[in-house]
């Protein structure tokens, strides 16, 4: 035998010998993690996070829980209600949504960033039950039928949930799901911002509540979007969350879906915007406009709204979904966070007005009725919606409803002209 095969019988020994070591060492370590998962088996369950959750859940609702809600407990919590997972985990924002806002004067810990603490998801009954409305700061009966409405549009929500499972989302996470509910504090209120609804005017009046500005007026859009003056719930550490989310009077603004996406649409598209056009108008017109021109696609101007209808209802879109046309049941979770107070666009001042009685703002404090940009424009109504739809195709239209329709159905929308 000479070097050469010498050196080729060596090498070839040498490979599958290492390949054997290293089949082994693999084998052992997974018997070592069998025997230590099965002596942990036969100790019985250990302290999870799943838990120590239900601990603090538990302490904070028995804390604040009316007496007969109390009572009531036990059987709602076994109801045969589905189990939610939810999960703590390291939370950023979408690429397409708007910067979150944080103020860091609070006592408890208050989160820059969220760090992965808990690997596992995390099991719980959510409490899927209406409390009564705090009416102490009311007097009279000036708000009689403000406040049966409000019932009403509670109790259907609840029905709605209660017949429908919740609406079970399997994506959703703890801090996700109260990533746009906004905080203020001394008046106990959780806010849960709904783009194209009344929003901007809201934020200001959480400002104006918290004592950062003392008129409506003075805050300009960009302040009240991007000065990060108001803390979202989801920048609170759990046991924080939790606590508001058992005791402020968490109130959300919604608006008939169609009318909500029109005014989308006009706010973004038919006015110059340095991000929705070259971010989202490019994309659309690439993807949606078979004949686009050059200055179109490199601008993204000029997008039309079947082109936008077929981006939003398209399973693949060129680009992400956008909070100011995402659906009220993705944005504020209703059927798994119970709102004390839904109000509507189409009913905003009345709303607007009890709303404030209830949580005992100053008397002087009014819903500010002001068109936040594009003042000059007409705002949008069911009779412009209509001249939007026209150039749709029928079976567009259903797709729209179709895919707003958990909105129509909780918040008991009539379908539009399909």
């Amino acid at each position: 035998m000479n070097p050469k095969q010498v050196f080729l019988s060596v090498l070839l020994f040498g490979t599958a010998g290492l390949l054997l070591f290293m089949y082994l060492q693999v084998w052992i370590e997974a018997q070592h993690t069998g025997r230590i998962e099965k002596k942990r088996d036969q100790k019985g369950p250990s302290v999870t996070t799943g838990k120590i959750q239900e601990y603090i859940t538990n302490q904070i609702s028995e804390a604040h829980m009316p007496e007969d809600l109390k009572k009531k407990r036990g059987n709602l919590l076994n109801m045969g209600r589905p189990t939610w997972v939810l999960r703590k985990s390291s939370y950023s924002q979408g690429e397409n949504e708007a910067p979150q806002s944080s103020t860091d004067n609070s006592t408890e810990t208050h989160q820059k960033a969220k760090p992965r603490v808990f690997q596992k998801p995390m099991e719980m009954n959510w409490p899927l039950f209406t409390r009564p409305l705090n009416k102490s700061s009311i007097q009279g009966n000036k708000w009689k039928k403000a406040d049966a409405t409000q019932e009403k549009r509670r109790s259907l929500l609840y029905e709605f949930c209660k017949k429908n499972g919740g609406v079970k989302d399997p994506q959703s996470n703890l801090f996700h799901m109260v990533s746009r509910i906004f905080v203020e504090d001394k008046h106990k209120i959780l806010y849960c911002e709904v783009p194209k609804a009344g929003c901007s005017n809201w934020k200001r009046v959480l400002m104006i509540l918290n004592g950062l500005a003392s008129s409506a007026l003075n805050i300009s859009h960009d302040t009240v979007h991007y000065g990060k003056h108001l803390k979202t719930l989801d920048s609170f550490d759990l046991k924080g969350v939790y606590m508001r989310l058992n005791t402020y009077t968490k109130a959300v603004f919604v608006r008939d879906p169609m009318e909500r996406l029109v005014s989308a649409f006009r706010d973004k598209f038919e006015h110059p915007n340095s991000y929705y056009h070259p971010v989202f108008g490019k994309a659309i017109i690439k993807k949606y406009r078979p004949d686009a021109r050059e200055e179109a696609l490199n601008n993204g101007s000029g997008v039309k709204f079947k082109e936008f209808v077929s981006y939003l209802l398209d399973a693949h879109r060129p680009v992400g979904m956008d909070i100011h046309w995402e659906r009220v049941s993705k944005l504020c979770y209703p059927c798994l966070i119970n709102y004390d107070f839904i109000g509507k666009f189409e009913t905003l001042e009345e709303d607007a007005s009890y709303f404030l009685q209830l949580i005992g703002a100053p008397a002087e404090l009014k819903f500010p009725t002001f068109k936040d940009r594009h003042s000059s424009d007409e705002r949008t109504s069911a009779h412009m919606v209509r001249h939007y739809l026209k150039d749709l195709s029928p079976e567009e239209r259903q797709s729209i409803y179709d895919f707003y329709h958990l909105d129509y159905l909780m918040f008991n929308y009539t379908a539009p002209h399909l």
